[in-house]
């Protein structure tokens, strides 16, 4: 390769500092993407660009990010691993530059039938943090259809940033997750069950809309724990917010507030719905045979309490105090029912 003139090697030095000055000024992943984009679009002009990362647990990769035509398409579409020309290059850590990715016999011709793009060039890059592919970047059919070493060199350099940017932007969440989530359950810890019913209240208050909170405590989870020993307890636990999990809509939110005891929390929801919601989940926890792996084959149901904002509660406090004496009257009584404040 031909060494570098003055002015070119000016050039990479400027955007690679650039790319370094954002990422030691900041972790937010968005805007060290958005300096990555730039940089791309300006030297090599994609008419689309993806950026796909490795789902470790199903070890698929997914369109994070898709600039271009195609991108509404792509949302769902994903690549096993070793599948395409990305999943190649996930697979092998190598990158790959095709003039033509239609005659390559890795492409995977399916994923342009279902979008209607054409894809022609292919620059293919492997995202790879201490020896690990966390995923790819994508440029296709770019403006200049020839590829210098020196573009190569960049390109790299481009993507052994972005590899970093993930990186960091994964140790952020699992460090946020440490302090918002509960180890036992994987359910949101009651440090941020107190954020969520603010942030509820404000939205409440807002749009005139109600919000309900349930208070649910097991019923003899003592006796599992002095039978069993307070692994198998924990691991009942796990299961029974998994329970809660799936039986709860996608804009509720279920919290562990300690012990055995659960707090949810619904939005836009009033005292008739609150009942619904709670009488589905008590059924859910009947009709469920825990442990049934570890042989254990355990039952259990719960005592439940609902309190409704602004109706019953007017703060945050009012809400999680009500609903919990409505949970201690069934406790006191019949348990394995439901009481309203």
């Amino acid at each position: 390769m031909e060494p570098y003139t003055e002015n070119e090697a000016y050039g990479q030095l400027k955007i690679l500092g650039e790319i370094g000055k954002t990422l030691t000024s900041t972790l937010d992943f968005q805007e060290v993407l958005r300096v990555i984009m730039k940089i791309i679009a300006d030297q090599f002009e994609p008419r689309d660009w993806s950026l796909l990362l490795v789902d470790e647990e199903s070890e698929e990769l997914y369109f994070a990010i898709v600039v271009g035509e195609a991108s509404d398409k792509l949302k769902d579409v994903r690549l096993k691993i070793g599948e395409g020309i990305a999943g190649w290059v996930a697979q092998h850590g190598q990158p790959l530059i095709t003039e033509d990715a239609s005659q390559d016999p890795r492409f995977a011709k399916w994923v342009d039938q279902k979008t209607g793009f054409e894809t022609k060039s292919m620059v293919c890059l492997p995202l790879i943090s201490k020896g690990r592919t966390l995923g790819v970047i994508e440029l296709l059919n770019t403006v200049r259809g020839h590829f210098s070493e020196r573009d190569i060199e960049l390109l790299v350099a481009l993507a052994d940033f972005t590899a970093i940017a993930v990186e960091n932007a994964r140790y952020v969440k699992r460090i946020k997750d440490l302090s918002i989530v509960d180890d036992v359950t994987g359910l949101y810890n009651s440090r941020h069950l107190h954020a969520l019913l603010e942030t509820e209240i404000s939205r409440a208050v807002r749009y005139s809309a109600p919000f309900s909170v349930i208070f649910l405590d097991l019923d003899y989870f003592k006796l599992v724990n002095d039978n069993h020993g307070h692994l198998v307890g924990s691991r009942l636990l796990r299961e029974i917010g998994q329970v809660l999990r799936f039986n709860l809509r996608t804009v509720d939110w279920a919290t562990r507030y300690g012990g055995d005891e659960f707090v949810l929390i619904l939005p836009r929801t009033g005292r008739k719905e609150a009942l619904l919601v709670a009488q589905r989940l008590r059924h859910a926890l009947n009709g469920t045979v825990f442990l049934k792996s570890e042989k254990l084959n355990i039952r259990i149901t719960a005592s439940f309490g609902i309190a409704t904002f602004p109706e019953d509660a007017k703060s945050k406090e009012d809400a999680i105090r009500l609903a919990d004496q409505a949970m201690y009257r069934v406790k006191r009584s019949t348990r394995d029912d439901i009481a309203q404040a």
